[in-house]
């Protein structure tokens, strides 16, 4: 396969085995690269050492290849890139786009109201700590600057970053630097161009394009997914306890997922062998027949 200037990737964290919602995400995003005869990356995000699971680091891949949806080069994980996030955050200290922060999660709890991304950070250390305080975590600094992009799917996206947002962790007071920061380095590193991941991730955009504005890089193409949720109407998580892929039935599961992301499905989709059903897909792959973003249940 020739590959074109799509690059796109799969970025799931190891905190347990692949669910059907984390295959909706895997699925549309290799679709998507492959339709476009782009280049399709899988990358360990394992930047949270708290929250990982080393059978999942291996689980993943073995899943991936068992349901027929091959990658690009070597996996990547972010464990491995520490000193890549660190060097990334000098960089913000250094143009000032940075700062530290004393603030606990209780802190700003008792006096911050809620916003798309979570509680709104209300620049307590933003100029400077107290004598007294001792720094926990770093934040980026935020512009008064509204961030506008077009989601493939979604459509128009705005969002008022300093009042809808704040400044937010890009390292943490254990140490770990955060998802933002790690995802855009990361991503900028593979030369992602398009990201095809779930609906509730459509509003951590903003923060996103922020730092990739402030380093430099390149706005890549969104795309955000309906939101799988399982029969008690809450989103299918590993943390809402999904169950892991049925892999004894590749071509079932998969015929599954591309019902679910609007698809039109060969005759006898699920008897077919799967990897000639994950041809037909790529050949036939649609966004326009995309559910609406928000979320819909699984039967």
């Amino acid at each position: 396969m020739s590959a074109t200037g799509y690059i796109g990737r799969f970025a799931p964290s190891p905190t347990g085995p692949l669910h059907f919602g984390s295959l909706i995400a895997a699925l549309a995003s290799f679709l998507d690269a492959r339709a476009a005869n782009g280049r399709w990356h899988l990358r360990i995000d394992d930047v949270d050492t708290t929250r990982t699971r080393q059978a999942s680091i291996a689980s993943i891949p073995f899943t991936l290849e068992s349901l027929g949806l091959y990658w690009d080069g070597p996996i990547q994980r972010q464990n491995e890139h520490r000193d890549r996030y660190e060097a990334a955050l000098q960089t913000l200290v250094q143009a000032q786009r940075a700062y530290p922060c004393a603030c606990s999660r209780r802190d700003i709890a008792a006096v911050a109201s809620r916003g798309p991304t979570g509680m709104i950070y209300p620049g307590t250390c933003r100029d400077g700590l107290a004598i007294d305080r001792k720094p926990r975590s770093w934040r980026f600094r935020v512009d008064t600057e509204i961030i506008s992009f077009t989601d493939q799917h979604a459509g128009a996206q705005r969002i008022d970053l300093a009042s809808q947002v704040g400044d937010f962790v890009i390292k943490r007071g254990d140490g770990l630097h955060a998802y933002h920061l790690a995802m855009v380095i990361d991503d900028a590193a593979l030369g992602v161009n398009h990201i095809v991941r779930g609906g509730d991730l459509l509003a951590a955009s903003a923060p996103q394009i922020a730092l990739q504005k402030a380093f430099g890089f390149r706005e890549p193409k969104y795309l955000h997914l309906p939101i799988a949720n399982g029969p008690n109407g809450r989103k299918l998580s590993k943390t809402n306890g999904a169950p892991a892929l049925e892999l004894a039935k590749p071509a079932q599961v998969i015929a599954a997922a591309l019902d679910f992301l609007g698809q039109s499905l060969p005759e006898n989709a699920a008897s077919q062998p799967h990897d000639w059903l994950i041809n037909w897909a790529i050949a036939h792959w649609h966004p326009h027949q995309l559910p609406d973003v928000h979320s819909n249940d699984v039967e």
